[in-house]
């Protein structure tokens, strides 16, 4: 039997994801990483993006809204405000949200605060990209 990864990922509400996997892939603010199984102890600071689980040759795609992720002796967590499965992914709600935020970037309004747009566009689109992975 080989080796697996124990991967809990949790939010302020509930725990999203708990189970064992071959690998995880995930973007930190520095970039993109991968996790096997005895990799060294790592922890970082999670961007806004998609977390990709590796187990049994298959793959699924969790949406992560940022936060921290701690690997350390096969165990692997992410604490977030926000995560979603891509099979629980409503994407014309999330198709919405990005036309909203494109249109809110696109404006020439001083009073839009285009920061806000911007995290609320990578929000809509990650979400989007798990929910078509999956």
């Amino acid at each position: 039997m080989s080796k697996k990864i124990n991967l809990k990922i949790i939010t302020h509400e509930k725990e999203v994801f708990n189970e064992d996997v071959d690998a995880v892939y995930s973007k930190s603010v520095e970039g993109e990483f991968g996790i096997l199984p005895d990799h060294q102890p790592f922890m970082g600071a999670l961007d806004i993006g998609v977390t990709k689980v590796e187990k049994d040759g298959k793959f699924e795609f969790i949406s992560t809204m940022g936060g921290i992720f701690q690997f350390k002796n096969n165990e692997a967590i992410i604490l977030t405000d926000l995560a979603e499965k891509g099979s629980d992914i409503d994407v014309t709600r999330a198709k919405a949200a990005k036309e909203r935020a494109e249109a809110r970037i696109g404006s020439h309004d001083v009073e839009v605060d285009n920061a806000r747009a911007q995290i609320a566009l990578a929000k809509a689109m990650a979400r989007l990209k798990a929910a078509m992975k999956d």
